[in-house]
């Protein structure tokens, strides 16, 4: 992973890392919003432009790819670099989760 990405998406934000989670599975841009929506018990509603912009700039960046156009949704998947990413910032969560358990 080069300085750029890690600079850039180390630590993620909550949109950047739900894209990720995400796109472990096939999915398109609305899809992604209604998951999010799902996941979070609607506590997280990614907006269009805020998705969209994240999705083009992930796909630029090689952590997402374009798999396919289906009913004019372009299909998206994450990549193996974005795999990488997704993992690192996993693993910090738990670190924050398990320090957070000890002090209390």
């Amino acid at each position: 992973m080069d300085a750029h990405i890690k600079k850039v998406y180390v630590p993620m934000t909550e949109t950047g890392f739900y894209i990720l989670l995400c796109l472990k599975e096939e999915n398109h841009g609305y899809g992604i919003v209604q998951r999010v929506k799902e996941m979070t018990g609607g506590d997280i509603v990614l907006a269009p432009g805020t998705m969209y912009g994240s999705l083009s700039k992930m796909e630029k960046d090689g952590l997402i790819r374009f798999v396919r156009e289906e009913e004019k949704r372009k299909i998206y998947s994450v990549t193996p670099l974005g795999e990488e990413v997704l993992n690192i910032e996993m693993k910090r969560i738990e670190r924050l989760y398990r320090n957070m358990k000890e002090v209390q």
